[in-house]
């Protein structure tokens, strides 16, 4: 990699491009899979219902994930952040955005399956469609606190992208912190827990599984899990003592999440995985699997 830019300190050459090819691998799988999720519910009208309208929302959520994993490996490449500090802004926010906007949709996956196949309850397209709209602006409404004055957006600490400023650990970041982490965190993961944990054991009476009723908790333990910790780490103890490369692993892990959740909601979604077989192959899919076999 030749440039006249300096590496990032506390980082090496292989270090630097190791972390933008892993950024731009996970941009572009996640990418692809969410793209061909959100083609495939626009072409496929058999997989256009209201349950299905919450994957989507996951989906847009991911793409937005992935774009913003897109400009933080470009900037990797080019060893600094070549858009100014209100790029560094309009970045985070996006960032941000994005990702409460794919875990308050995936909680309301959640309370939709249980609905479905433990009250008997279906989803309305009113109650999917609001339900959407609320995931956004309740996403929306945390992610500009930042922007005016509530936490704070800057550079990771590879300094070649942006998110929530934990290096400071005053009280401003730590009362943002806990709230922020208590209702886009702990409620969306009470909401999937005590879902899912009905679901399976509706399951387990009946002897019938019809999905992995745990995958889509651990996924967000597993994504998102790390880079909590280091936030709240950082809220206890100076977190700059951690060596910046071990405090970009985390945010390269939750990068992962696009890919994951396409194969938990979408291909692992019997109907959606045939709509978009469908849409692949032009090979029809059974109408009849469309009540619930959207889960």
């Amino acid at each position: 990699m030749v440039t006249a830019y300096p590496l990032p300190e506390g980082f090496t050459e292989l270090e630097v491009f190791a972390i933008g090819t892993a950024l731009l691998v996970e941009a572009l799988l996640g990418f692809c899979l969410n793209g061909l999720t959100i083609i495939s519910f626009r072409k496929i009208k058999e997989i256009r219902t209201p349950s299905n309208l919450l994957v989507l929302s996951i989906a847009l959520a991911d793409c937005g994930i992935c774009i913003n994993a897109f400009i933080a490996a470009f900037s990797s490449f080019l060893r600094y952040w070549p858009y100014g500090s209100h790029g560094c802004q309009i970045h985070g926010f996006q960032g941000f955005l994005t990702a409460l906007a794919s875990i308050s949709s995936s909680a309301a996956v959640a309370w939709d399956r249980y609905h479905h196949y433990c009250t008997r309850s279906k989803l309305q397209w009113s109650t999917a469609i609001s339900m959407m709209v609320f995931a956004w602006l309740f996403a929306a409404f945390w992610s500009v606190m930042p922007l005016l004055g509530w936490g704070e957006y800057d550079y990771e600490p590879l300094r070649t992208c942006c998110t929530l400023d934990y290096s400071k650990g005053d009280r401003n970041y730590i009362t943002f912190l806990f709230a922020l982490s208590l209702f886009n965190f702990v409620i969306p993961g009470f909401i999937m827990l005590t879902a899912y944990q009905s679901i399976h054991q509706k399951f387990k009476k009946s002897g019938h599984y019809k999905f992995n009723t745990g995958l889509p908790l651990k996924t967000l333990v597993i994504c998102w899990g790390p880079y909590c910790l280091l936030c709240f780490y950082a809220a206890v103890e100076n977190v700059t003592f951690i060596s910046p490369k071990y405090r970009m692993i985390p945010a390269v892990i939750a990068k992962t999440v696009p890919t994951v959740d396409a194969f938990v909601y979408a291909l692992g979604n019997e109907n959606y995985r045939g709509g978009i077989w469908q849409f692949l192959t032009g090979q029809k899919i059974e109408k009849a699997e469309v009540d619930n076999k959207t889960k």
